[in-house]
């Protein structure tokens, strides 16, 4: 885990409370089924072929797959670039529905993540896949919590353009991994 900048051991002004809660989601319909789907979603090692965002992840440990409990590293470089390692811990691993997994922040916490990550996958008529990508923030210490502590008067456009910023990175991965689904299902 990094201590981000500003965040004095992990406490940081109440301004930044305002920042829990902050979601950011994308869609995408994928001509592949939700099998093949979620195996990608979950190739965790892939991500950053994909991403804009999370230039690479890595399974930590056992067991080094994808189930509840399972932790796995997340190297991400903002547009800025600032750089950052975080480690994650799975909370749902459900084939082929759904992924999920908490971001930790210093204390290490999973019940008071820095954010949630979850995809959820539903099948389509057809056989395709509905894959949908959901952040929500907090109520854990990031990044974010403590930029805009320190520039409270700036606090509604530094959340808006985080916000629009994942939604964006959120939008290509989820492309990304369409264009994967869908070449993998015409060469199998």
């Amino acid at each position: 885990m990094t201590e981000f900048p500003g965040t004095h051991g992990g406490q940081v002004a109440d301004t930044a409370d305002e920042v829990t809660g902050l979601t950011a989601a994308a869609e995408e319909v994928v001509a592949a089924p939700p099998e093949l789907v979620w195996d990608l979603v979950v190739d965790i090692t892939r991500i950053g072929r994909w991403s804009p965002e999370c230039t690479r992840a890595a399974w930590l440990g056992e067991p080094g797959r994808p189930q509840p409990g399972a932790r796995f590293s997340g190297h991400n470089r903002l547009p800025n670039g600032f750089e950052y390692e975080v480690t994650c811990v799975v909370t749902e691993a459900d084939r082929p529905r759904a992924f999920a997994w908490v971001v930790l922040d210093d204390r290490g916490d999973p019940a008071r993540p820095s954010s949630t990550w979850r995809y959820r996958i539903d099948p389509l008529p057809g056989g395709g896949s509905r894959v949908r990508q959901r952040f929500t923030h907090g109520p854990g210490v990031s990044f974010l919590r403590a930029v805009v502590a320190k520039a409270p008067d700036r606090a509604a456009a530094i959340i808006a353009a985080r916000r629009d910023g994942l939604r964006a990175n959120m939008s290509a991965t989820l492309g990304a991994m369409k264009a994967a689904a869908e070449s993998s299902r015409h060469t199998a």
